[in-house]
Formats: C-alpha cells, structure tokens, sequence
C-alpha cells in the first residue's frame, strides 16, 4: 500500500478547531462511556501485533474534536463510533445524526458551542436507521422543542419500523455478538483493541430515540430546516434497509450517510444483519454522482472525515462505486459456474485501481465475508452438495471429527506442529472440534487462544481482529457477556402494539405451549385500539380487531396503556403488581394473564461462542 500518500492525513486534519479536553465522557453516575484519550498509544510507531494498514486507519479514526467542513458546516469526530454533523442555520443549528449515546451526543454539541455559540437545535436528521445515528438524540433536543414543532426531526420512510425491529426481534443475539466486533472488553492497546475501522468503538451511555416528525419518501423531495436548503436521495436496500443521501444547494455540499465511507463496508456485518444487496449499493451511488457529486465541493459522512475538491469527490464516489458492483457481479458470476461462497472468497481478486485505493481497504467489511454475503443473499446456507444438507449440528459433528483424528492428545500434538509452522486458520479449525467435543480441555483452550490471537494481529479488518482477540480472552478467562445493551427503554417505548406483539412471539416458549389455548382482546387507553391475541399450537398469532370482524368470544380483556404492556412483557415488571396497581384492569379469566406469562422465554445474553 502507499503508505507515502498522506492525502488522508491531511483530509483528517483539516478544518481542525479544537479537541475535547480531556477526551473522556462520563453518565451522571460517573460511569466513563466513552474514552478517546485511551487510543493515545496509536500516536506511536506500529508494533508487530497490528498491521500496518490497520494501525494507520486506527490512527486516523480516533482523532477528535470538532472541524470545519465548509462554511457553515462542521463535524465533530472521534466521540463515537460515528461522526455528528452540524449546519448552521438562520437561528440556530440542525444537528445530522447525534450518535449513539445522550452523554456523547451532548458533549459533542458542547464542544461546538463552545466554539461556535450557544445556538440552539433547530433540526434533527437521522441518515439511517441504525443505533449510532439516532441513539443520542435526547442528548441535543427534548421531546417537548419536539413535539412544540421548534426542532422538526427528519428520516427516511421506514425508519422507526427497520430501527426498532433490528434492535429488539434479534437484538439479544446481536448485542452479543456485537461486544465481540467491537472489542467491547478488549484492553485498549497493541495487543488489545485499536478500533473498529469505522471509527474507534461504540459509547456505552443512554440509548434515545424520538420518532421523526418529517418522512423523506421520495428521492429529490426537498425541505427547508431553519433557512437549510435541502434535496433528499432514498436509498433503501444499501448500508440500512432505511437509509438516505442529501445535498446542500447553498453550501455545495452533500452529506452521503454512511454510503461511502472511507473503508469497505459490510454486506453482512459480523454481528448479524439482514443481508444488504451490494447492486443497489452501487446503483444508488451511480445516481448520487449524477444527481449531486460534480456540483458539489465536498462529500462527507456519518463516518470518517470528508473529501474535498469535486474532481476527486466523484473519483472517490465512483471507485466506491466500483468496489460494491465489483463484489457483487463476479461472485454472481462465478456461482453460475458452480463455486460457492467460501471457494468465491478465495478467489476474488479486486482491480488494481480499487484495491490500491486507501478508502476500499476491507477495515469494516471484508471481500471475504462480503463475498460470502452475496452469495447467501442469492443462494442461502445451503450449497447444493448433498453431504452438506444434514450434517451433525456442532457438538455432535465435534466427537466424530476427535475420534477420527485419533483421538484430542493426538489433534492437539499435529496442532502445536501447525502453530509452529504458521498454519493458525488450520490450528483455528481442528482445534474448535477439540473444544466443542470437550470444553474442559484447558490445553486446547489455551492454544486455541494463541491461533486467536495471531490472526487477530495479522488482520487488517478491525472487526476481524476484534472477533478473534474477545475469543482468546474468553478462553482464556471466560465469557464476558454483553457490554453492549440493544434495546434500552426508550427503543422499547417507540414500538408500536404490533411490533411489541411480534416480540413476544418470539419469546413463546413453544413446545411448554402446545396444548394451551388462549384468547385475549388488548384494549389501549392512550389510543382507539383493541388488539386481539390466539395462542394455539405453541405459536402467538395477533391482530388489530376491526368492527366489521366476526369473532368469538375472549378468555380475558385486558384494558391498560402500551407503556404499561411494555413494562410487564418486555421488561419483565410482574403482572400483578401491575393489576394491584391498578394499571391493567381484567375481565374474564384473571388467571389467563398469569398462563400468559408462564410461557415466555428470556433471552441469554451471555451465550457462548467459542465453547459449546
């Protein structure tokens, strides 16, 4: 790579005004959420356990403080996992995406003001529908400048529905996985946690979310904020199922959400997602180059630092371009001749024009796992070799494969050999059958652990790295948990009846709930609605009841507000508390609110990973 060009470098330092001092954010309790000051290490050469690639986009990831973009717009970066943006207007400021915690977001906004004025929040965007783009919101607004219509806020169509349901249908499980792809409990250092390649890591403060005000649902809709002109570009289907790109006329300006970043990005990310199509990608930043780039000075986003001059905006637009197209079309290509993801992901190789280019570096996503990525969102999980339609799940697959090999002492001797001679991917594979067939044994953990550990300082994927280094300290002293918490109470509150419903659909219990049968009508007093609920055969079907239906008759009518049936079925308040209280008033069968509960399951959020 051409570590003599230090165009980005430059581009990071630009527009530089000041740094928070010091760099660290506390919650009112003085719990530290965030610690910028702790990557300080990264000032210094590059040791052996990091790559150099890494090391130099960690280096440029975790400056901080605020900077100007262009006249009137300036980013404050380096306080989260992503970056908030703030366009000065006719009274006050729009904020565009206020990060992921109230305790970052304020200090970021803080910081601008101290600088910049006391200006008060005039707008809020969020760019897509992901939790560190909306998650500070109450941090630089109140639901009351909100509601009085003092400070609109504004988002792509779908946004509440896709933000919600990614952090509470299968949030437990990705909050899981996600303390992994963050490094969440790593020591920051050489041989611990340098960043994530999209920024440093994730805060850890208050998560808020106030619903939007204003829906973009048409590219090229337009909106004034405060005397901000601005024209919108939907782009779902891209980094968010709910995602869009802006442009400002007045500033020559145009905001790219986190369609274009300075890495590759994640096609699938590596704590789980739904799969995102890389042709619409690549489609929707064609029609950002035709619609805004070459009458723009300069491109930014909700990650990372800007690109100015609009010559090497659209060049670096194109190339990103190039690189989503690229992935997408010849794995598609080569699976119509019968190679399958994991033989794909070996194969391809990007051009030298985009593989040669410092933001098309896989530091987020990777060719490997992307590859991987489009090949399920064509063909899924299975490959079509029957060998592989009904194998033996893990632990059962783990036994066979030791007793064939001849036996854990024997896999664990060729093991040590294969660590010596460098071969760690392999050590890595025979090892975790060892593991899984006999999760006490320590040696195996432990060398397990070193094979984790050198493909973790060998990667030049942030997120790789992290994955394998939270593996070795879980071998090495136990599982960690989840740091990381998806579904705080105000996402919990911003679900509609529907999607709690939904939620707890999941939870069933299913084979304790095969011969319960129950019906029960929901009636909300904060709105005219009246759900109704069937458990029939271990599964939860429920609907909104219209008067032209013709139903039979309720076990039970429960009669309370949607905050209250938050409280008891998703954050675990007892039901008769709540009754005694008089917050849920019950007709019919009482005692099928108590059979009700007696079915949910609760999610595990310390799971194991890398032991059976």
């Amino acid at each position: 790579m051409p570590f003599t060009d230090t165009t980005d470098r430059a581009d990071a330092e630009r527009g530089f005004i000041a740094a928070l001092e010091p760099g660290v954010v506390t919650s009112d309790d003085g719990t530290v959420v965030w610690d910028s000051d702790a990557y300080a290490f990264l000032q210094g050469h590059c040791p052996e356990s990091v790559h150099p690639s890494l090391w130099r986009q960690s280096e440029l990831t975790a400056r901080q403080g605020l900077f100007e973009v262009t006249e009137g717009i300036y980013q404050v970066r380096g306080l989260d996992l992503s970056t908030m943006t703030l366009v000065e207007g006719t009274t006050g400021v729009l904020v565009i995406d206020p990060l992921i915690s109230t305790e970052t977001a304020a200090a970021a906004l803080a910081l601008y003001r101290a600088h910049r004025g006391d200006r008060p929040v005039t707008g809020l965007i969020y760019t897509h529908s992901h939790v560190d783009h909306f998650g500070g919101a109450l941090g630089v607004t109140t639901t009351e400048d909100v509601e009085a219509g003092t400070c609109p806020v504004l988002a792509p169509a779908g946004f509440i529905e896709h933000a919600v349901a990614e952090n509470i249908y299968a949030g437990p499980a990705m909050a899981r996985r996600a303390g992994y792809m963050y490094g969440a409990i790593l020591p920051r250092g050489p041989l611990g946690a340098v960043g994530a390649g999209l920024g440093q890591t994730t805060s850890i403060g208050t998560v808020s979310l106030i619903a939007p005000t204003v829906d973009i649902t048409t590219t090229g809709q337009q909106e004034t904020v405060d005397g901000i002109r601005m024209i919108f570009q939907l782009t779902p289907g891209t980094e968010a199922p709910a995602e869009m790109n802006f442009y400002f006329p007045d500033h020559r300006a145009l905001c790219m959400a986190e369609n274009a970043t300075h890495t590759l990005h994640n096609l699938l990310t590596l704590r789980g997602a739904l799969v995102r199509d890389a042709r619409v990608w690549a489609k929707y930043l064609t029609e950002a180059i035709n619609l805004f780039a070459r009458r723009s000075d300069v491109v930014f986003a909700s990650h990372h630092w800007p690109t100015w001059g609009t010559e090497r905006l659209v060049e670096f637009l194109a190339l990103q371009r190039d690189l989503y197209g690229y992935l997408h079309d010849q794995t598609v290509r080569l699976l119509n001749q019968g190679f399958v993801g994991a033989e794909i992901a070996e194969m391809l190789t990007l051009p030298p024009a985009i593989a040669d280019a410092w933001h098309t570096r896989g530091y987020y996503g990777s060719v490997s796992h992307n590859v991987k990525a489009v090949y399920q969102r064509y063909m899924g999980w299975f490959d079509g070799n029957p060998a592989h339609l009904w194998q033996h799940p893990p632990i059962d697959s783990a036994r066979r494969h030791v007793e064939y090999m001849g036996g854990a002492d024997e896999v664990l001797r060729r093991a040590a050999v294969s660590f010596a001679a460098g071969d760690y991917r392999w050590v890595a594979q025979v090892l975790d059958y060892v593991i899984f067939a006999d999760p006490d044994n320590a040696a195996a953990k432990a060398l397990q652990a070193s094979a984790f550990e050198q493909l973790g300082y060998g990667a030049e994927n942030a997120t790789w790295r992290n994955l394998y280094l939270s593996g070795a300290y879980e071998l090495r002293y136990g599982v960690f948990g989840t740091p990381i918490k998806g579904s705080a109470p105000p996402m919990l509150a911003a679900l509609t009846v529907d999607q709690i419903f939904e939620a707890m659909a999941l939870r069933v219990d299913g084979p304790m709930a095969w011969d319960r049968r129950l019906v029960a009508d929901w009636v909300f007093t904060d709105s005219d609605c009246t759900h109704r609920l069937e458990l029939r055969n271990g599964r939860l079907t429920h609907f909104d009841v219209d008067s032209a239906m013709t139903l039979p008759g309720a076990d039970a009518t429960f009669t309370l507000s949607k905050s209250t049936l938050v409280r008891v079925l998703l954050e675990g308040e007892d039901f008769g508390v709540a009754v005694a209280a008089g917050e849920i008033v019950v007709q019919g069968d009482v005692a099928k609110l108590v059979e009700l509960a007696s079915i949910f399951d609760s999610p595990d959020p310390d799971f194991a990973i890398v032991t059976p």
